[in-house]
């Protein structure tokens, strides 16, 4: 039985050059025309059976978004017929559906009596919804005072307990630390094998391809590809890597495409902190991934080579100084790390307002598609004894491409074949 069917759907918004060309249209009783239409869809069909994990891939800006919206019923399709049959739990943009104003737990019981629930059935689970979110006492706070990380904390608590049959989820989980995104694909999973219905929306391939059934491809709102997962996302990925090399190759070229957007020698820019920590004698102040030719990198291919470029700068001596990085996985294991000292460069001392970059050049093995994260730091000491002075959880975070052959496991070794080597040269000895 299809649980969600689509129909040739399409959906479009008006598009107004300026706020007086929407009135002028209003006056007109909408005879005359000021506006241009912009389709976020065109003629999207598909259907997704009951118990099946079907999860959405693309670019931002590709119609992701609008199509869970029109599934979980709060957009209406511009044209075609969207249908979705049983109770629809979503965890759509951040924190929408919950009332700033509101605690955390009024906006459990407002959600989930929206849902459906009784006062009765609110209660009984509402235990476990407080103990699944862990936000504690902020559960008493007013949802304006949360961080984006405890609102997606409570709205996905909220999500799985009330007996969906239906749980879209677009992204929200991003913005999670690693200890719950873990919790919650551990979650996700329980739930497949209930029988709900998933609809997945995510740009962490790695995700993707543990719990996808089937996988949609959306590009500029028309559906590119549908079908098992693996299929789906090699193509994908495929595309992204061919794109992203165009870019590169326009970089090479600066009489035809402008200025190279090539990286400074110092780097000014942490695209994201999820933690740090240090005795602050020392602070890193950015860090970039680039190619050989310092051009940023987007996207990063099997067997490539990239720059990681780490500028520093001190605040009090660091007589010692170590900078390094570690390489995470998409689900938070480290998977590979390394420093100026393990690689046998002593830094010279640093004195309170220096800056030094360093640049680690990498040949990457044949990694799995997925995405990865740099994690920079710099210490005071050798390998053994040494204090951290400042060390940034995630700070960029990558996603790995699509090589020519399957990898099995995490990474391909380098590998020689022989066959029936040893058993030829004896033969041979022989005659």
């Amino acid at each position: 039985m299809n649980v969600i069917d689509f129909q040739n759907v399409s959906k479009s918004y008006p598009i107004y050059d300026s706020p007086s060309d929407r009135l002028k249209e209003l006056l007109t009783l909408n005879h005359a025309t000021y506006h241009r239409d912009f389709w976020a869809l065109r003629d999207v069909s598909f259907q997704v059976k009951r118990g099946e994990t079907f999860c959405i891939i693309g670019e931002n800006g590709s119609g992701k978004s609008t199509m869970l919206q029109i599934v979980a019923g709060i957009l209406q399709a511009t044209s075609g017929v969207a249908r979705t049959n049983g109770r629809v739990a979503a965890l759509l943009e951040l924190g929408s559906g919950f009332n700033p104003e509101f605690t955390g737990k009024e906006n459990v019981y407002l959600n989930a009596a929206i849902l459906g629930l009784s006062t009765k059935e609110i209660d009984s689970r509402y235990q476990d919804i407080e103990s699944f979110a862990e936000i504690g006492e902020f559960i008493h706070q007013p949802v304006k005072t949360y961080s984006s990380g405890m609102t997606v904390r409570l709205a996905f608590s909220v999500a799985i307990h009330v007996d969906p049959d239906v749980l879209l989820v677009d992204e929200a989980l991003a913005v999670g630390d690693i200890y719950f995104r873990q919790r919650c694909m551990r979650k996700v999973h329980e739930l497949r094998k209930k029988g709900v219905t998933i609809l997945f929306v995510s740009h962490a391939i790695g995700d993707v391809k543990a719990i996808g059934d089937r996988t949609m491809w959306l590009d500029g709102g028309v559906v590119r590809e549908i079908g098992e997962t693996e299929a789906v996302v090699s193509k994908y990925l495929a595309y992204m890597v061919e794109k992203d090399s165009r870019f590169l190759e326009l970089g090479k070229h600066p009489e035809q495409s402008g200025p190279a957007t090539a990286a400074p020698e110092i780097v000014r820019s942490i695209p994201n902190v999820d933690h740090r920590h240090g005795d602050g004698r020392a602070e890193v102040i950015g860090i970039a991934v680039t190619n050989e030719n310092g051009v940023p990198v987007h996207l990063i291919a099997p067997g490539s080579k990239v720059v990681v470029r780490i500028s520093v700068q001190a605040k009090q001596a660091v007589l010692n100084p170590n900078i390094g990085f570690m390489l995470r996985n998409h689900l938070g294991v480290d998977f590979a790390g390394t420093n100026t000292l393990r690689e046998g460069h002593q830094l010279g001392e640093l004195w309170p307002g220096d800056i030094v970059t360093v640049d680690f050049h990498l040949a990457l093995p044949e990694l799995y598609p997925g995405s990865f994260s740099f994690s920079p730091a710099i210490a005071d000491g050798n390998l053994s004894h040494y204090k951290m002075c400042d060390w940034i959880d995630n700070a960029l975070t990558l996603q790995m491409g699509h090589g020519e052959g399957q990898i099995y496991g995490y990474l391909h070794l380098p590998c020689r074949v022989e066959v029936n080597s040893r058993l030829s040269a004896e033969v041979a000895n022989e005659r």
